[in-house]
């Protein structure tokens, strides 16, 4: 377990704690042990690293929290008291008596509780439609998916998962990509290549032959030069040898990418109600000029005023209607972040970009 965090301050902790952590991941029953949790620099929360640890067994098998322990002193009768208060025990162990303002619990009996992974499919790409080709359902336009990923935590071994590695997803490639229908197929082909990267991390695969099959995946059905395929496997090999999940990697693919609107922060994980682990819910979209004219068409909607963008837990992702579409005064928004991204690459640059990354990913799927 050590050499997956060969570069943490806090290694001793992770192996403590390494068996909580992943037992989010992983449905097979481990045996209870104690925790404690401290809100030590008094921000609210025990999510920081050094807030949380397994408990120490003393040499009379009781379990007492590390944290804040310190030291007894011995009496002129003999005996040891807390210099934290009396209401503290004083608990023999190698060095001396010591003790902790901090109390133990064990997890089997309070176990940890985990806010549920939002599972938002988002609306349907290809609806009923009549004989005429009239869709039958609702008209969404730049819909998105509620999706969250999660900062350094008990849960993900102290990583962050909502790290930006850099632009993977390719949104304003030219023709490559022009219809919507091939970029959302770009952003179903993400989903698809997480699920499958991690399905097969979890069966044993190794990091580098979990991102290859994830690579796979990804680019079925769809243009290569959509996705910066040597950029993907180098991220599903990182996100894979952490303490993220499946979302967390798609959602910190999307984000990196420019297509996410961050809606907020919340608390995914507690224990004996104090927080271990945090969330960023965010909305995540298509396209990256599907959430540009989300964020600035939705305050120009009076059916936006009173949900806004819902909460951080809950994100209100909801795609226009034609009828607010059709509302929407576009000179009034700004699109220099969509367009520069396209003006400023000449046609030269754009086909050698599009050879590069056909060449890298041939060259990851032949390795």
């Amino acid at each position: 377990m050590m050499r997956l965090f060969p570069h943490s301050p806090a290694r001793l902790l992770f192996a403590a704690l390494a068996l909580f952590a992943f037992s989010a991941l992983d449905p097979a029953p481990v045996r209870a042990q104690q925790l404690c949790a401290v809100d030590l620099n008094g921000n609210g929360d025990a999510d920081d690293p050094g807030e949380t640890a397994a408990c120490e067994i003393t040499s009379l098998g009781q379990y007492q929290c590390p944290l804040q322990k310190t030291m007894c002193v011995q009496q002129q009768g003999g005996g040891y008291s807390c210099p934290l208060g009396s209401q503290y025990a004083c608990l023999p162990q190698d060095g001396g008596p010591a003790c902790s303002p901090n109390a133990c619990a064990d997890v089997g009996v309070t176990p940890i509780e985990d806010e549920p992974v939002p599972d938002d499919p988002g609306v349907p790409a290809d609806g009923a439609v009549d004989t005429d080709g009239a869709c039958l359902g609702n008209i969404e336009i730049f819909s998105g998916r509620a999706m969250r990923c999660r900062p350094a935590g008990l849960r993900t071994t102290f990583s962050n998962c909502c790290k930006d590695k850099g632009k993977i997803v390719k949104d304003g490639m030219g023709s490559s990509i022009s219809s919507i229908g091939t970029k959302i197929a770009v952003a179903k082909g993400v989903l698809t290549g997480m699920k499958a990267a991690y399905t097969a991390f979890k069966a044993g695969a190794t990091a580098s032959q979990a991102a290859s099959a994830g690579a796979n995946a990804i680019v079925v059905g769809i243009d290569p030069t959509s996705i910066a395929i040597s950029l993907a496997i180098n991220f599903m090999m990182d996100f894979l040898l952490s303490g993220c999940d499946q979302q967390d990697m798609e959602t910190a693919m999307l984000k990196g990418s420019g297509m996410c609107h961050e809606v907020g922060s919340y608390c995914s994980s507690k224990f004996l109600g104090i927080c271990l682990q945090k969330s960023r819910g965010h909305c995540c979209y298509n396209t990256k000029l599907g959430r540009i004219i989300q964020e600035q068409g939705r305050p120009q909607l009076k059916s936006f005023n009173a949900v806004g963008w819902g909460t951080p837990k809950q994100p209100y992702c909801r795609g226009f209607t034609p009828e607010e579409f059709q509302a929407l005064d576009f000179s009034k928004m700004d699109l220099s972040e969509y367009y520069s991204e396209i003006e400023a690459r000449a046609q030269a640059d754009i086909q050698i970009d599009m050879r590069d990354r056909i060449d890298a990913y041939m060259q990851a799927i032949e390795n």
